[in-house]
């Protein structure tokens, strides 16, 4: 009986492996807590000493998709039934609502454990190391019981917060609970930085994920963070403890590492992609929107006629960015969405300057509008170039707004006492 649970156990760690890498996307929720109850069996089973347990720290350092820029934490345990690795970073794609909750940010992670012989499939080609903890056998015994206990159904599922409860913050956090206070980092360096700062080191060759990140995400990213919440990244969280010190059994300080070993061979930086040509990034397609809306502005001036069509297209692009940010400003609960003073000059209201050129009666009001929202980016933009928000704002922002402005001028001009006879 015992050797059927242990077999069960591993065909469940199968399966929650390729979940992890959407191989069975169309799992029924049921079938997976299923598995999992069987995993928790073998688990409850399991009566292994706590002199021959192992744990470790394993850090897979970024890849080149999106997901995978800032790699991934696992913890791994070695015990007399079994060697698993415990992943904080798998979710089921077949709860309810799955895609809307995941962008209101209720993002429900799962913690699961896979067998040491299928651990690193995918991994090919980036580096994996692997440490093994300095443990006493109390403390590897209370981390062992605890990474079981959250592999059961009814502990499995967390609220993921992509910088202060992922995949790496998770791993950290038991580790400190099973050592009870006995844990010491020494930091390496007592420079001041931000989230927001740490995320463009990982993105730095991918323009648009970067330009994604400051648009999504607003002024709480940009505080100094501490050494410890730096340890959101899965590379400096291992770089933290190769630094740290934990007591003994005898009260003596000895470095929490115990041994290191590279479990798959790559290149430090990992296999980020090449950087984005400077002609397809954000900043330089942004530019030429500025000189398309200048020589459509001119040409309108010199007609006496405003591009109706141009000002729908335009206005509704912005007005749905501008959607996108009051629902990660207002709604969603993603963390660090909100405050988000991107909120002040991308916003659903230009819909209104996309939708009056068509009313013959509104032009007056038409002006208005466009006179406010010159006046208003004016200011929203001097707040932002003499940093009285406290956000960081792209370059290419800038130059969106100015697109705005130059458009809002662009009527104002026509709608001179000297032209307004002219404009139809």
């Amino acid at each position: 009986m015992r050797s059927e649970i242990h077999y069960l156990c591993n065909v469940k760690s199968v399966l929650v492996w390729f979940l992890h890498h959407s191989i069975i996307e169309m799992m029924t929720k049921r079938f997976f807590t299923y598995i999992f109850m069987l995993l928790a069996a073998c688990l409850s089973a399991s009566g292994q000493s706590a002199d021959s347990v192992r744990v470790s720290l394993v850090t897979m350092y970024p890849g080149s998709e999106i997901y995978e820029l800032y790699g991934h934490t696992e913890l791994r345990v070695q015990c007399e039934q079994g060697d698993y690795f415990f992943n904080y970073g798998l979710f089921d794609f077949n709860a309810p609502n799955f895609v809307y909750r995941f962008v209101k940010g209720e993002t429900d992670y799962l913690c699961g454990a896979i067998p040491a012989a299928f651990a690193l499939r995918g991994y090919e080609g980036r580096r994996v190391v692997e440490q093994e903890l300095n443990l006493t056998a109390a403390q590897a015994s209370a981390m062992r019981d605890m990474l079981f206990a959250n592999a059961r159904p009814e502990n499995a599922t967390y609220r993921y917060k992509f910088v202060s409860d992922n995949c790496a913050t998770r791993p950290r956090d038991i580790i400190e609970k099973a050592l009870a206070g006995s844990l010491t980092y020494h930091p390496a360096d007592s420079a001041n930085v931000t989230y927001r700062q740490m995320m463009h080191r990982y993105n730095a060759n991918y323009a648009w994920n970067r330009l994604g990140i400051d648009l999504a995400l607003g002024a709480d990213l940009d505080t100094a963070i501490t050494f410890r919440q730096r340890m959101f990244a899965p590379v400096v969280l291992m770089d933290a403890f190769a630094h740290a010190t934990v007591k003994d059994s005898l009260g003596h300080e000895v470095p929490l590492v115990k041994s290191t070993l590279t479990l798959v061979d790559g290149v430090e930086q990992g296999l980020v992609l090449d950087a984005t040509p400077w002609y397809l990034t954000p900043l330089f397609m942004a530019c030429v929107l500025l000189a398309v809306v200048a020589f459509v502005s001119l040409r309108d001036y010199k007609r006496r006629r405003a591009s109706r069509w141009f000002d729908t297209l335009l206005f509704t692009a912005f007005a749905l960015g501008g959607c996108v940010v009051f629902f990660l400003v207002f709604v969603s609960t993603h963390e660090c969405t909100s405050p988000n003073y991107n909120a002040l000059w991308l916003h659903p209201f230009y819909v209104l300057l996309a939708i009056l050129p068509w009313v013959g009666k509104a032009r007056k009001t038409l002006t208005m509008l466009h006179g406010a929202n010159f006046v208003w980016l004016m200011v929203a933009g001097t707040l932002v170039a003499t940093g009285m928000l406290a956000q960081e704002f792209a370059a290419t922002f800038y130059v969106l707004m100015a697109v705005a402005m130059v458009r809002s001028f662009s009527h104002l001009m026509l709608n001179l006492p000297c032209n307004r006879a002219a404009v139809k």
